[in-house]
């Protein structure tokens, strides 16, 4: 039996993606009996980014600043607007240096199933920024899942009808392929052969 603290910071840990129980607690018994120091600095990053960073009030990307660097940056292209999933999936494509244009980030993608619809994923923010009077074009480059597919759908219906020209990335990302896991020449190239809707 595990002291309540023990048992409260294994249950954190195991609120991580891919971390099961007995990993939470081989994880949370390292930090405390071999790296305390680690440990520390764990805790002190996790509180600072929790205190300092926020939505960009453009892109919805994490930032310390109101406006994130991206979208303050006047050498990147307002006409073309890159709708991806996950801050991730921002941070592979511009690991590609194929795009100049600017990002929105959705934070998720629709899913019935687990109650996210398009309010939980911010798809009025989407529009609202996408019909800001300067993006020609919405590139959607959400994972190619079933959800990131519906998402896609969903969003570029909305986007059409509001008079905008919407693409879908190429099919170079393997199907079922998530942005994170996809090296960067195939996400270029995906880029590259994009298609209208």
């Amino acid at each position: 039996m595990h002291p309540p603290t023990l048992a409260a910071l294994i249950e954190a840990l195991h609120a991580l993606p891919g971390v099961g129980p007995k990993s939470a607690a081989r994880m949370a018994y390292h930090l405390l009996q071999r790296d305390r120091a680690g440990a520390a600095r764990l805790a002190e990053a996790l509180t600072a980014a929790l205190e300092r960073l926020r939505p960009c009030e453009r892109c919805n990307n994490f930032s310390e600043t109101p406006v994130c660097s991206l979208c303050a940056n006047p050498r990147r292209d307002p006409r073309q607007l890159c709708v991806v999933e996950m801050p991730v999936d921002l941070n592979r494509f511009e690991e590609t240096h194929a795009y100049s244009g600017l990002y929105f980030v959705l934070m998720g993608h629709l899913s019935p199933l687990d109650g996210i619809g398009p309010r939980q994923i911010g798809l009025e923010r989407l529009l609202a920024r996408a019909c800001d009077g300067v993006t020609e074009e919405v590139i959607l480059a959400t994972n190619f899942t079933v959800e990131g597919e519906a998402t896609a759908h969903y969003a570029g219906e909305l986007l059409k009808a509001r008079g905008l020209k919407v693409t879908r990335m190429a099919r170079g990302v393997p199907a079922g392929g998530e942005l994170e896991y996809v090296d960067g020449l195939t996400i270029a190239q995906a880029y590259l052969d994009r298609r209208p809707l």
